[in-house]
């Protein structure tokens, strides 16, 4: 099942917004700008805190929403894509939108799309993204949101989030992805991030490659943002060093560094009154919740982990990880999108990695197993097709080993509820 299947019992908006998913992607402001202006302007209605970067931006929109509910703060956050269910994106005082209040927001934003379409306002309908972020301004302005911490779904400058005038920006890390929309260059992707660098606001950076970050610096220059880099921080380091995470991984560490500088940035802002003392930066990060990102299963005397890997970096990551944790290896369940970079991201694993069953993700840009499993035998691995993730599950658990659910998001879905659902068995 892909993750935006509509549920069953129907739900008009809903289907609406899922079918828009057969346009693809389409970049630029001028959709989401009219649509927003049409809605009367939801995305002024709160204080708004913009996350972007290659990988960790959603585990930092994560942690700075939980810091600002430990201070108090009524907030929320809209990230993407989601595992099962499109609720999970919206989340407003650190639970998911209720199912009818996302039918109201999305029939509001629907009526909105298919009135600017038919007076010739746009020419086309909005893409699923355009309209899932205004429906999430939507649901934000009904709530009486204070502050909102969003995710930029894929570049910066071009995003349909960027149409917001956040207090700060956050520029987690740089690395190679999706060079079919953003280049295939560390400073054209830098660029590209860095659109959502806006006059004179703050902008916290994690450790980057010099090449973006002569880019970012150079465009936070132009427009007159103050540049924070937390590489630079020794005291920062030694404060989040301290701290305990709820989100396991070394890599963890520096995205808390930047959500951490994100926090104390707007709490020293005295004009936008939004105080995050050092205890709730503490608790927020003590008890942050990011489905999917090493999350560990003990089901059927098998240790099953979890992770969003789906690019070369994250695939380092999760193999540090794993060579901590399972020095002995790991029984690899492995899927991705047809336009990722598959063989770097196996070669990253593979050290770590008894077997791999490479397996069809539930998407229709998923790679074939075949294919897939084609491209590991070719590197060495222990390879083996299965077309079936949940299948593919129980092969690796079979084998006693440690397992290890990589590769696409688009995957961990169906596998998370299948070892949820065993868990309450």
């Amino acid at each position: 099942m892909s993750p935006s299947t509509p549920l069953e019992g129907g739900r008009p908006a809903v289907d609406f917004l899922i079918s828009l998913e057969r346009f693809g992607m389409k970049f630029g402001l001028a959709n989401i700008a009219r649509l927003c202006e049409a809605l009367g302007h939801p995305e002024r209605s709160f204080t708004s805190l913009i996350v972007g970067g290659t990988n960790g931006k959603g585990s930092v929109t994560a942690m700075v929403d939980a810091a600002l509910r430990a201070a108090g703060h009524r907030c929320a956050r809209y990230t993407s894509p989601h595992l099962l269910r499109l609720e999970e994106r919206f989340v407003i005082d650190g639970a998911e939108v209720a199912p009818a209040a996302l039918d109201a927001a999305a029939a509001r934003v629907q009526q909105a799309a298919t009135a600017l379409v038919a007076s010739g306002a746009l020419e086309s309908l909005p893409t699923f993204f355009e309209c899932t972020t205004a429906v999430a301004f939507e649901l934000f302005r009904g709530a009486d949101v204070e502050i909102a911490v969003l995710e930029v779904g894929l570049g910066g400058r071009l995003d349909a989030t960027n149409i917001v005038s956040p207090a700060a920006a956050a520029i987690v890390s740089i690395d190679i992805d999706h060079e079919a929309q953003l280049g295939d260059t560390i400073a054209s992707i830098a660029a590209e991030k860095a659109g959502i660098v806006k006059p004179g606001i703050p902008v916290v950076c994690g450790p980057l490659p010099d090449e973006a970050l002569r880019v970012i610096s150079a465009i936070c220059v132009e427009r007159g943002a103050t540049l924070i880099r937390t590489d630079l921080d020794r005291s920062l380091a030694q404060r989040v060093a301290a701290m305990r995470l709820s989100l396991a991984g070394a890599h963890q560490r520096a995205n808390a560094a930047v959500a951490v500088k994100l926090l104390e940035t707007i709490d020293a802002d005295a004009s936008r009154r939004i105080r995050v003392d050092s205890d709730a930066i503490r608790e927020g990060l003590a008890g942050t919740v990011w489905p999917g990102r090493l999350e560990t299963f003990d089901t059927k005397g098998c240790r099953v982990v979890l992770d969003a890997a789906h690019n070369p970096a994250g695939a380092r990551a999760l193999a540090s990880y794993l060579q901590g944790v399972a020095p002995e290896g790991v029984t690899l369940v492995f899927g991705a999108m047809k336009d990722k970079a598959v063989v770097d991201m196996l070669s990253a694993l593979a050290p770590g990695v008894r077997r791999v069953f490479c397996t069809t993700a539930p998407n229709p840009r998923a790679a074939p197993a075949t294919e897939l499993a084609a491209i590991a035998e070719r590197i060495g691995m222990n390879a083996e097709a299965v077309e079936d993730p949940l299948a593919a599950l129980d092969r690796a658990c079979g084998l006693g080993a440690m397992v290890a659910v990589a590769g696409s998001i688009f995957l961990l879905g169906p596998v998370r509820e299948r070892l949820a659902r065993d868990i309450l068995r």
